[in-house]
């Protein structure tokens, strides 16, 4: 376990609730920080633009009454997740927000750049850059990211294909920052699996997607309830980058989950109104779902995963 700065150094639980494209929006991110986990969103999910300015007011003045009303159990921070790549011409707009609102994490994606790194510092900030590998981890880091999400095999969306022992490990042998751990995980146990490879903190997204505050679909909501890791399909046909998708979803696009072409690296889009389609209608999914049997209140699921993280802890001969 690191040595965490301020705001990660008071999460009332060691999750952070992932992005979610197109899905996360504030009645999600608020439910989750007063839950106790890192509620997060995509700048991207605010269309126009302008909305993000909005969201983000609504948020911040949310929490901060939450917090005025329990000062003894405040909500956790929330984290504004910015998809670092040149397709996206928002970014300096949408960082330009967060600057504006000192939103507590920036999570950022596919590209690490200084600049970004510095905005959120000058408020006191802290930069989470989400990686698949230890090279980029070592880029990240270099570049002024003050921590890592360990994106490993099974996690939805956009995933690598490292064992997470392995990723957690050899990143673990030189970084001693903040670390979170993601792929596969949608139980108690398994965040504190993640704590015991050596992450400080369980990144959950799919599982998010199955409950009432979450902006998806019923069919996606019911999806997610109803599979599991067989019914996940592993392709870079949608937006360029290999990614986790569920097969029903897939299917009723007319393709043939087990028969996907490749699709051309240098065509990749993660802002535009075509990736916000292939999203819509092919729906990104973890491997972890099968521990999802309904669809629930995030306050109903968070309070489910400290029951659990309390169990394997006693199992394991722990306490609290």
């Amino acid at each position: 376990m690191s040595s965490l700065p301020a705001p990660l150094d008071r999460l009332p639980f060691p999750v952070i609730g992932a992005p979610l494209f197109i899905i996360s929006n504030p009645k999600l991110v608020i439910a989750q920080c007063i839950a106790g986990v890192v509620g997060s969103m995509p700048a991207l999910n605010a269309r126009p633009a302008e909305q993000l300015e909005a969201w983000l007011v609504e948020i911040t003045e949310a929490l901060a009454a939450y917090n005025r009303a329990h000062p003894q159990a405040p909500a956790a921070p929330f984290a504004i997740n910015q998809i670092v790549h040149k397709s996206n011409d928002r970014l300096e707009h949408d960082m330009a927000m967060c600057v504006k609102y000192k939103v507590p994490i920036i999570i950022t994606s596919l590209g690490a750049r200084e600049e970004i790194n510095a905005a959120a510092h000058s408020y006191g900030g802290v930069v989470l850059h989400d990686v698949i590998n230890n090279k980029h981890a070592h880029k990240a880091i270099e570049k002024g990211a003050d921590g890592l999400i360990a994106v490993a095999a099974g996690a939805g969306g956009h995933a690598g294909l490292k064992s997470p022992f392995a990723l957690i490990q050899e990143i673990r042998q030189w970084f001693d920052g903040p670390l979170a751990l993601s792929g596969s995980i949608a139980s108690g146990s398994a965040v504190l699996a993640a704590q015991a490879m050596g992450a400080d903190f369980a990144y959950i997204g799919s599982a998010f997607i199955a409950t009432e505050e979450a902006r998806a679909t019923d069919a996606y909501k019911q999806a997610i309830v109803e599979c599991n890791s067989d019914d996940i399909v592993y392709s870079n046909l949608f937006t360029g980058v290999h990614g986790n998708y569920l097969a029903p979803s897939i299917r009723a696009a007319g393709l043939d989950p087990l028969n996907l072409p490749e699709s051309d690296p240098s065509k990749m889009n993660f802002g535009g109104a075509g990736a916000a389609k292939a999203w819509k209608e092919i729906w990104g999914c973890g491997q972890g779902i099968g521990s999802i049997d309904r669809v629930q209140s995030v306050a109903d699921y968070v309070a489910q995963l400290k029951r659990e993280y309390g169990f394997a802890r006693e199992r394991l001969g722990l306490r609290y």
